[in-house]
């Protein structure tokens, strides 16, 4: 089941999602392997970096909502108990500045690497 909503997730992925998965495939350069729409646990994340344990969620308004919050704060804690860091972008913030937030994710990445 997850892996077929995987499928669906990665051929309909949004405009800010398709736009940072340019910039983190490139980050393959720096020794970082990202997936998209990757099965783990009971949830799909949008990007998963499994050496660097971080999962990048883009997320719409609908997050913002009292529902979405607490789906949110349910899917990050099992994320974190399983050991893995969550960053968080809003969709807008992907589309203004998707060099800033990559930038931002491949510092923390490099982080990982001297940790």
């Amino acid at each position: 089941m997850a892996n077929e909503r995987a499928r669906y997730l990665r051929r309909n992925q949004t405009d800010a999602e398709r736009k940072l998965w340019v910039h983190l495939r490139e980050m393959k350069h720096d020794g970082f392997h990202f997936r998209r729409q990757c099965p783990i646990g009971p949830y799909v994340a949008d990007f998963l970096c499994y050496s660097a344990r971080i999962v990048v969620e883009v997320d719409g308004s609908q997050h913002g909502a009292e529902a979405g919050l607490a789906h949110d704060e349910k899917r990050d804690a099992w994320f974190e108990a399983n050991g893995y860091r969550v960053l968080r972008y809003w969709n807008d913030d992907v589309r203004k500045n998707v060099e800033g937030v990559a930038e931002t994710i491949l510092s923390l990445l490099n982080e990982t690497k001297t940790s």
